[in-house]
């Protein structure tokens, strides 16, 4: 295992989130318009039962409801264009991972997403960004998955990421991941089909707090997010599911924009001092995501 590589607490002896280097926060978001979402094939449990039910209007007002969020927060929004008969490439947390390498030039790392549907969306976001001054970097070995900010998160203002496998991404992408930005990986490890993307389950607030769904994780992963985080708050399973709550899209580690109505993890968030924001994404929740999942954070 790599010295980047952390699996268990015990790989963790000499480690200090305190000497992790800062990173800065994201300057804006990416977004894909929604002109041709809808749920064709059930690729996660929240599809099922859900092919063609898109309300294809409503989404779009949603969707604008959302952008209009970031926005107000203060992350200008950039957007890819839409391609006809990709249905989900409107989530654009999932095709890339995107960051600053140490000495903050720009770096987005291509994923290689488990389901072939969704593999026809990655070389749309490989030429924005690399039009957009990024350095393109892809795995070596593409039998391995990996499926970009859905599974790999970063640490609120550290050069830290947060790795999920499981049910998507493999634990081996991220020997690859440390080494394209330099930075340590805490992997995690999903137990619970539901929550197939890291995202789903893991929402850091800011540099001490995060929120999760406990029930999503391995008994090593929830000792390593107790060991890193002094703060850990939890979403009910109700919550976690039905608004996908840890699917919010923070800000700055000042402001949580998520699906309305989870009022358990509007309390917490409201408890940690965030300004909370509450959107209707429940046209995508239909495809298992909700407001982190229609955006990727810039650099």
């Amino acid at each position: 295992m790599s010295r980047l590589i952390y699996k268990t607490v015990g790989d963790l002896k000499g480690f200090s989130l305190k000497n992790c280097p800062a990173m800065p926060d994201p300057a804006g978001v990416l977004m894909c318009p929604p002109d041709y979402y809808d749920v064709k094939e059930v690729h996660n449990p929240f599809m099922v039962g859900q092919t063609g039910t898109v309300n294809r209007p409503l989404a779009r007002r949603q969707w604008d409801e959302m952008r209009a969020a970031f926005e107000a927060a203060g992350k200008p929004v950039s957007l890819i264009q839409p391609v006809a008969g990709l249905e989900d490439m409107v989530f654009c947390s999932n095709q890339t991972l995107v960051g600053l390498a140490p000495g903050m030039e720009k770096v987005c790392l291509l994923s290689q997403m488990r389901h072939s549907s969704r593999r026809r969306e990655v070389p749309a976001f490989e030429a924005w960004f690399k039009e957009n001054g990024y350095r393109i970097t892809r795995l070596k070995d593409s039998s391995v998955s990996f499926e970009g900010a859905g599974d790999a998160l970063w640490h609120p203002r550290k050069r830290l990421i947060w790795g999920g496998h499981g049910f998507r991404s493999q634990p081996e992408a991220y020997e690859e991941v440390a080494r394209a930005f330099e930075a340590p990986v805490i992997l995690l490890k999903l137990v619970n089909e539901r929550f197939f993307h890291l995202d789903t389950c893991f929402c850091p607030l800011t540099p001490e707090a995060v929120l999760i769904y406990p029930s999503a994780f391995d008994g090593e992963s929830l000792e390593l997010i107790l060991k890193i985080f002094p703060v850990v708050l939890t979403a009910s399973e109700l919550e976690a599911i039905r608004s996908m709550a840890c699917n919010a899209a923070v800000i700055d580690s000042n402001t949580a924009i998520l699906q309305k109505g989870a009022a358990g993890v509007t309390s917490h968030m409201q408890a940690m001092g965030l300004k909370v924001v509450e959107v209707d994404s429940s046209e995508y929740i239909k495809s298992g995501g909700s407001v982190y999942c229609v955006k990727m954070f810039l650099y």
